[in-house]
């Protein structure tokens, strides 16, 4: 879309809500310029007007924190962007992954969930030990106790898989899905590795299947 469909405000701004790609967490909100936008396409990375020190903020420039920008999405009125990016490290000032780490209100009836709040807690079972925490138990017992579980629970999604039982299949995977996690916290492996190791064979693959139309 041409950015000349856009809405700035009197002060030439527009917000734009920025996004980890991976977790879905919304990291920051910030304001951009025509400049800024422009520099935050032409490179790849984004970059913000400070409103306090007027003037262009390129995110990452000084603390190396760069966000990476995957996308870049207007609303329905074409006054507001979300940004969905690949951030190199937190994105508040204050140290934080996210500017929006303050609760204000949740409800009791619904939890959001995501695989990468399990990765830090399951993180969380291992800097600080939790008496009777069976993920505790497994850093305790260590790499070999961790692979021995791994193993267990593929040979269980296989029967399951294999005797055609949805439902059992469902809980055995869970189970796997689960060590797996542990195994990555154990090997200093992220939800962010996986993705990025995934997103580069889904380019392989696409670049395959170009050449195979082709012939």
């Amino acid at each position: 879309m041409d950015i000349e469909k856009l809405k700035f405000d009197e002060n030439g701004l527009i917000p734009a809500i920025v996004v980890d790609e991976v977790s879905k967490r919304v990291l920051t909100l910030a304001y951009m310029n025509r400049e800024s936008l422009e520099i935050s396409m032409e490179k790849g990375l984004t970059c913000f007007w400070s409103r306090s020190r007027q003037e262009l903020w390129l995110k990452g420039e000084t603390s190396g924190n760069y966000q990476h920008i995957v996308s870049i999405t207007a609303d329905c009125d074409r006054d507001a962007l979300v940004v969905t990016v690949r951030p190199d490290g937190p994105a508040c000032h204050l140290g934080t992954e996210s500017c929006f780490e303050y609760p204000v209100w949740e409800s009791e009836e619904t939890h959001d969930f995501s695989l990468q709040m399990l990765m830090k807690l399951i993180e969380g079972r291992k800097t600080n030990k939790k008496e009777g925490s069976y993920t505790s138990y497994l850093f305790d017992k260590g790499l070999d106790k961790i692979l021995k579980k791994v193993g267990e629970e593929s040979t269980e999604v296989i029967i399951a898989a294999k005797a055609e039982d949805k439902d059992e299949t469902i809980y055995e995977i869970s189970d796997l899905v689960y060590h797996v996690m542990v195994l990555m916290i154990e090997a200093g492996i992220s939800i962010e590795d996986i993705h990025n190791e995934l997103a580069s064979r889904h380019v392989i693959d696409h670049k395959v299947k170009q050449e195979k139309m082709t012939k």
